[in-house]
């Protein structure tokens, strides 16, 4: 009786296992709704029971972009967020976060958020413009030497909504990919194209913390493809904690 006693002590006392870290999941809208966004939350919390890290989802701001409540988090992913989601003041309280280490994960229309705060654009690193139709075309590696990108193939065939993007907001890009614009037809719906290179993803040590983009999640099936979740997680993982990988 006394070992039972002793034992059932025991693992009450015991700490829980505390996962990898914490991520914040935004995704509140004042423009365009996407349809994925329901996708991508069921996706990014399998993915946190998948590697071990927690996701709090919320669309709202005044809960959460506050300096107490950022701090909680590693990460801050903003899931095809459009307009302007966040007020002055908890603009401030997101910068503080950044500048205090702070993790951001950009997905597809996160390009197309906050236009008018420009520290928020030199945040993204380059801002939504205009898309053409859905449709496939060839997705290239530009660098495999980041976290997520080792199971992509060099070239893929992959079906998306390829936004094009204005200049450069930020000299630290470091750009993962690119989709190569004589595969597909850009002048379809309202694009354009944007010539040679045309980025897709890219990372950028920013202001004091990490920030990384992706503008694959258009269509709510792409959150079942395991490639492009592997290459979410990476970026997740990166915003969170720094840590680098190569695949060679």
């Amino acid at each position: 009786m006394k070992l039972a006693i002793t034992a059932l002590l025991a693992l009450a006392s015991a700490p829980a296992l505390a996962a990898q870290f914490d991520v914040l999941v935004f995704s509140r809208t004042a423009g365009w709704h996407h349809e994925s966004i329901h996708e991508g939350v069921a996706a990014l919390r399998e993915m946190g029971r998948l590697h071990d890290f927690n996701v709090f989802w919320t669309e709202d701001a005044k809960r959460v972009f506050n300096d107490k409540e950022l701090a909680k988090y590693k990460a801050v992913v903003f899931l095809s967020t459009t307009g302007d989601v966040l007020d002055e003041g908890q603009q401030q309280a997101f910068e503080r976060y950044m500048r205090a280490g702070g993790g951001y994960v950009g997905v597809h229309a996160a390009a197309d958020t906050e236009h008018g705060w420009p520290w928020y654009r030199r945040l993204v690193g380059h801002m939504f413009v205009a898309h053409p139709a859905v449709q496939s075309a060839v997705l290239k590696v530009e660098d495999a030497n980041f976290p997520g990108m080792e199971r992509f193939a060099p070239r893929t065939l992959v079906t998306e909504e390829w936004y094009e993007y204005g200049a450069a907001e930020s000299k630290g890009l470091r750009y993962l990919l690119s989709v190569d614009e004589t595969t597909y037809r850009p002048e379809s719906g309202k694009g354009t194209g944007m010539g040679a290179f045309h980025p897709i993803s890219w990372y950028q040590q920013y202001d004091g913390g990490r920030a990384f983009y992706t503008a694959l999640g258009h269509l709510p099936a792409t959150y079942a493809d395991p490639v492009f979740r592997h290459h979410l997680y990476g970026g997740i993982y990166w915003a969170a904690t720094g840590r680098g990988f190569q695949a060679r």
